[in-house]
């Protein structure tokens, strides 16, 4: 970088030219958080950020500037601005999973991907606006307002991870964490015009997230580059003994060994299924073109299927919710957030949960309740669980058949208007060419 770089210059870097002027003493820590505070406050109508941790980013950056002057060795990502999507717990640091049940929770810990994202030299700018308890696809039911689309304010910006892909779109922070249980990585990525990773499910902890659904959750990044999300992936993947989730698998190595072999000798699966008559007709142009570019750099282009795929969306929605009304059973006002004083204990339970969860999240709950219900439980659960493996037999047969990776849309649309989608349905089909990696455990 030459001395004459400006905010805009720091705020739109990548994660090389960050670490390499910082390392290289071109820019302070200090002058790089400032440059990425102010320009987020400066985009304060995004609403992408919900806490944003100006003093704890400085502190963190005054002391990799010592670091750097004494010369310490320096982590792979010291000097890079990152912000967390508000599933994430931070010690010290509010975290809201977007609801007002947990309005004002300071974790008393920090999350295995956020421990290891400091640990690398990363620092947290704040946390990021996100579905309430990451159900939705539009970060229309975060308890905190809606965030808005950079390229159109009047648009949303996907959900659930919206606040992450906003902010790296806007150059709001170098790259951002978020979650991923049927899309909200990709999707948000995608209507933002970012890059968005949903890693195997096992490859990066989920200790220290705040679970939605529990065997389809994932953390993952976002980022303007590939590279810069292989780096931070880099940082972030590897074994967690505090999950029992977690694979006894090393920490990924892509920028070394991966990154730049090109797709020559790849055969691509093109799903016949998630090509519909229905299918919005720019994005089903966008993908043939991106496909066609895939062939003419040396990739061979296969049609495939996936027969099962049509019940992927049902099943999906059966698994999660149930999942979900589980796992949410622990906000009850008693162990920590909101809670509304009322007696007997049942009556607090429920004046409690009704007064500060959302709508959507009332749904799912009800829905996976039901689900679980004694007498439904093989009509509904199971038989989703039956239909996840034939799912996944289904990937199998593909990669049995010498398919190496599929390249399918990633939304049916574009990114919609903020107060469009009318009815829950509408919102659950932004999902459909996602969530089927999810039950699959894939990447």
């Amino acid at each position: 970088m030459t001395e004459n770089v400006t905010d805009q210059d720091i705020c739109f870097s990548s994660v090389v030219e960050l670490t390499t002027a910082f390392a290289k003493g071109q820019l302070t820590a200090e002058q790089i958080v400032c440059a990425f505070a102010d320009r987020a406050v400066q985009h304060a109508e995004l609403n992408s950020y919900l806490t944003l941790d100006r003093q704890g980013a400085l502190a963190a950056a005054a002391r990799l500037d010592c670091a750097r002057a004494a010369n310490e060795p320096l982590g792979p990502l010291a000097g890079v601005v990152i912000g967390l999507k508000d599933a994430l717990c931070t010690q010290g640091v509010a975290t809201t999973a977007g609801s007002k049940i947990l309005d004002g929770w300071i974790p008393p810990y920090d999350a295995t991907v956020v421990a290891r994202l400091r640990a690398a030299g990363a620092i947290i700018l704040g946390k990021l606006n996100m579905d309430e308890f990451a159900m939705g696809s539009s970060t229309e039911t975060s308890a905190y307002g809606v965030c808005r689309n950079p390229w159109d304010l009047d648009r949303v910006p996907g959900g659930s991870s919206g606040g992450s892909a906003a902010a790296v779109a806007a150059g709001l922070c170098t790259v951002a964490l978020g979650s991923d249980t049927g899309g909200s990585i990709r999707q948000p990525a995608g209507f933002c015009g970012v890059v968005g990773v949903k890693p195997t499910y096992g490859r990066v902890s989920r200790y220290g997230l705040i679970a939605y659904a529990s065997s389809l959750d994932c953390v993952g990044p976002l980022a303007r580059r590939v590279d810069d999300a292989a780096r931070v992936l880099e940082v972030i993947s590897g074994h967690d003994r505090r999950d029992a989730t977690s694979m006894v698998e090393p920490p990924l190595s892509l920028t070394d060994t991966h990154l730049n072999h090109g797709v020559s000798g790849l055969t691509i699966g093109v799903l016949h299924e998630f090509f519909p008559d229905d299918l919005d007709r720019e994005v089903a142009a966008s993908i043939r073109v991106a496909i066609a570019k895939l062939e003419s750099a040396g990739a061979t282009i296969r049609e495939i299927s996936l027969p099962h795929s049509r019940y992927a969306l049902a099943c999906y929605y059966l698994v999660a919710t149930a999942e979900a009304s589980s796992n949410l059973a622990r906000y009850d006002g008693v162990r920590y957030g909101q809670r509304v004083d009322a007696s007997p204990l049942e009556e607090m339970y429920g004046i409690t949960r009704a007064r500060f969860l959302g709508t959507e999240v009332k749904r799912r709950i009800l829905l996976g309740t039901f689900a679980l219900r004694a007498g439904y439980v093989d009509a509904y659960y199971t038989k989703a669980q039956k239909v996840r493996r034939l799912v996944k037999s289904d990937f199998d047969n593909v990669w049995a058949s010498g398919v190496d990776v599929i390249a399918t849309p990633t939304s049916p649309t574009t990114a919609f208007a903020i107060g469009e989608k009318s009815t829950p349905f509408e919102m659950y089909l932004a999902d459909l060419f996602t969530l089927s990696c999810n039950l699959a455990g894939l990447p």
